[in-house]
């Protein structure tokens, strides 16, 4: 029977790096200990993210084969450890970056809508109220009010969203 494990985060698998670094490691050491657990590319982030706490290269230590050598400023690490746990990694920006472009593509979807929604409903308003339909040329025009009375609600917050007060 296999046992399904649970993936470390960027956090936990930082945190064993730095562990790791505190007697002095090589990248490929780093590679080869957390394989089993973390691609290459998780690793390549955690190590990036453990920089900020002070893990840090020794260019005269670096080897051919196994690649840089990493060692911990251990005072830094200890006057900012708390802060590890509670820390955003670095690639979480670039999900934050996509987060943002797609609300922004979003709400200029819903202008587009709302504005087209406006627009029909006028016409649509029209064309009852020239067949002699007054009360459903009414509801028609109410509903087209409203579609613009949204339009503009939803271009005043794009304009904060932009930054174009």
């Amino acid at each position: 029977m296999s046992t399904i494990a649970r993936r470390p985060s960027m956090v936990e698998l930082s945190q064993r790096i730095l562990d790791m670094a505190k007697t002095g490691v090589y990248r490929e050491s780093v590679f080869e200990a957390l394989k089993p657990v973390a691609t290459k590319k998780q690793i390549r982030e955690a190590i990036a993210h453990a920089k900020k706490f002070g893990l840090h290269s020794v260019a005269s230590l670096r080897d051919e084969e196994l690649g840089t050598y990493y060692e911990v400023d251990l005072v830094k690490l200890r006057s900012i450890e708390h802060t590890i746990s509670t820390s955003v990694p670095a690639s979480q920006s670039t999900d934050l970056t996509k987060q943002t472009t797609d609300a922004i593509v979003t709400i200029r979807l819903m202008l587009t809508a709302a504005k087209g929604a406006a627009i029909a409903l006028t016409i649509i308003g029209f064309a009852y109220l020239l067949t002699g339909k007054q009360q459903a040329s009414f509801g028609l025009f109410s509903s087209a009010a409203s579609a613009a009375g949204l339009w503009m609600l939803q271009k005043a917050f794009a304009k904060k969203v932009d930054g174009q007060s």
